[in-house]
């Protein structure tokens, strides 16, 4: 594997997500591949929800992710390691930005986590388990303990 190590974190759960970004970080250093790091915001702009949002909602929610993603890999990578890595904040579904920028991006590896599963996710959760039917490229899951 050489080119990006792609990891699609929830900064909501930074005690969840902090073992999926070491295990990217490995994997990326591993390979000496240059590591991006994401996370997806939900879009509530065009629908009925999005009209309960103040104007500048989306703007402001994506600076407080940019922010929060960066914090998070600082605390888990360093300074010197984040200042490399690219991080990017998208809106949308989250299994489908993570196929968007892999592929716009040529990723060689997602790296996503996944919940304890329900029965209902047929051992892995939702968004994991699309990124890992549907990607192009290959699919690291880093399970919860």
């Amino acid at each position: 594997m050489t080119g990006i190590v792609l990891c699609a974190l929830d900064v909501s759960q930074p005690a969840h997500e902090t073992p999926v970004l070491r295990r990217a970080a490995q994997l990326a250093e591993l390979d000496q591949a240059r590591l991006d790091v994401m996370t997806v915001l939900p879009d509530f702009g065009t629908s009925m929800v999005g009209s309960y949002f103040k104007a500048d909602y989306h703007e402001h929610a994506v600076a407080e992710a940019r922010k929060a993603l960066g914090e998070l890999c600082e605390a888990v990578l360093g300074a010197e390691l984040n200042a490399q890595t690219r991080h990017i904040v998208s809106t949308g579904t989250v299994y489908e930005e993570v196929l968007r920028v892999a592929r716009v991006d040529g990723a060689a590896l997602i790296v996503i986590g996944s919940h304890r599963p329900a029965l209902r996710d047929y051992l892995l959760g939702p968004n994991a388990s699309r990124v890992v039917r549907h990607s192009d490229c290959s699919v690291f899951v880093v399970r919860d303990a």
